[in-house]
């Protein structure tokens, strides 16, 4: 596919605030505890996943730097405040508090791109209760989407083995949840995106060929055909199923020539097409000219093309809807208040109190066995060799101020490594349980 050049520098776009992507009820609690006391005590709240969605052996962190970008616009300014006040929501003294608010506590997390499992704290938010509590819609909105989308991605790139994957399922999704998927495809290792506004963005690659409108909107196929590698030359990638496959792509080398850069199928049996379509294009001389192939794939789909000679996948629908998980199940909790451990204790909904650190145990060849959860503070976590640890948060926000996190292509190559780490089965398609577990223990 063509990759065009919308990636070059990315640019910030955001809103001018971000405040009001919160849920009545936390403004609720501000608001009572500002009257109470609590608003101003000392608090720890903890993101984790109690589960992986169902036959899910591993997720994916996406949306940290997202939401950081967020938080950094999470400001309640005079038309935020008055909106608020007119409805009812505050009263004058919740009003001055959340025009002053800055977020002044501090963030740790695991990096984005990274694999987590359930119980692993992912995310940490200290502050006072009030700065911290307002923030619960924030982190979770973009948490659960973008690591929903980035978990699907990364089980697809794995399916795909090597070949490019291009998202393009902006038409299947919201317009604002296309752009937030495209870059979250992206961290997990999709090798570019349709959607426009994400390359400019957040400088994902992009890239596009043609509707089968393009053809019926001429006389012929051929007329299409000419038309398209006139105004993009012979490297383009000619759609050749709007009628007939194989006259397509007889009628696209007689085009373009044997240097013609790709031909897509969007339709049909893709592996039995892929392989006579790939005979034609040989036998035409064609030898270079690569296959793409669309038509709502999901990682099942490019694991039954795996043999087939396709070079790359195009994926939609399924992609931007997390392929039948389209949360990742986060929860916000509290876990620590004025320096007291304290947790949920419902049924099923248990949370597990107090300030941690986290660890991965690896075993002797480098793959996670567990993701070791402690007391914090707690110093570097021995094991008995061949096995070894390696420490997961890190820090995103200290007092108030943003930390460097390497960005976008720091995600990417960090999906690349925590996949290494994950054992052989954790990689299987087939349902199973989660490939490693939390290990809650206590300090020395």
């Amino acid at each position: 596919m063509d990759l065009s050049g919308l990636s070059a520098a990315p640019t910030s776009t955001a809103p001018t605030s971000t405040a009001l992507l919160t849920d009545h009820y936390e403004l609720t609690m501000l608001r009572a505890g500002l009257e109470s006391g609590v608003a101003t005590l000392p608090s720890v709240f903890e993101v984790f996943a109690r589960s992986l969605p169902a036959g899910r052996r591993y997720g994916v962190v996406g949306g940290t730097g997202r939401f950081l970008d967020a938080l950094e616009a999470f400001r309640f300014d005079e038309a935020e405040v008055s909106a608020l006040r007119e409805h009812g929501v505050v009263d004058d003294a919740t009003a001055g508090w959340l025009a002053d608010y800055r977020f002044a506590g501090s963030i740790t997390g695991l990096g984005e791109g990274e694999a987590y499992f359930p119980d692993t704290p992912v995310l940490i938010v200290e502050g006072s209760f009030a700065e911290c509590v307002v923030l619960e819609t924030l982190v979770l909105s973009i948490l659960n989407h973008d690591s929903a989308i980035a978990s699907a991605a990364a089980r697809m790139t794995c399916a795909a083995g090597g070949r490019p994957c291009v998202e393009m399922g902006s038409r299947r999704t919201h317009e604002l949840a296309a752009v937030a998927a495209a870059r979250a495809a992206y961290l997990a290792g999709f090798a570019a995106t349709s959607n426009l506004e994400a390359g400019r963005r957040y400088g994902v690659p992009t890239s596009g060929t043609s509707a089968h409108a393009f053809t019926l909107a001429h006389e012929s196929e051929k007329a299409a055909f000419e038309a398209q590698v006139a105004s993009l030359g012979v490297g383009t990638t000619l759609l050749v199923d709007t009628y007939d496959v194989i006259e397509g792509v007889k009628t696209a080398v007689a085009v373009a020539g044997p240097e013609l850069g790709a031909v897509r199928l969007d339709s049909g049996d893709l592996a039995s097409l892929a392989h006579e379509v790939r005979a034609l294009l040989d036998s035409l001389g064609a030898k270079k000219t690569r296959i793409v192939v669309t038509s709502d794939l999901d990682e099942f789909a490019i694991a039954g093309l795996a043999s087939a000679p396709v070079n790359s996948y195009g994926v939609g629908t399924s992609l931007v809807t997390g392929s039948g998980a389209p949360t990742a199940g986060f929860v916000y909790k509290l876990v620590e208040r004025d320096g007291v451990a304290v947790e949920k204790r419902s049924a099923n909904k248990r949370s597990h109190g107090g300030r941690k650190s986290v660890f991965r145990r690896l075993d002797a060849a480098g793959r996670a066995v567990a993701d070791i959860v402690v007391p914090r503070p707690h110093g570097p976590l021995h094991t008995d060799a061949p096995e070894s640890t390696r420490a997961l948060l890190q820090p995103l926000v200290v007092d108030g101020v943003r930390q460097d996190d390497g960005g976008l292509e720091a995600a990417r190559g960090r999906v690349q490594a925590a996949r290494g780490e994950l054992p052989r089965e954790a990689l299987q398609l087939s349902r199973g349980n989660a490939a490693s577990v939390a290990e809650f223990v206590a300090s020395p």
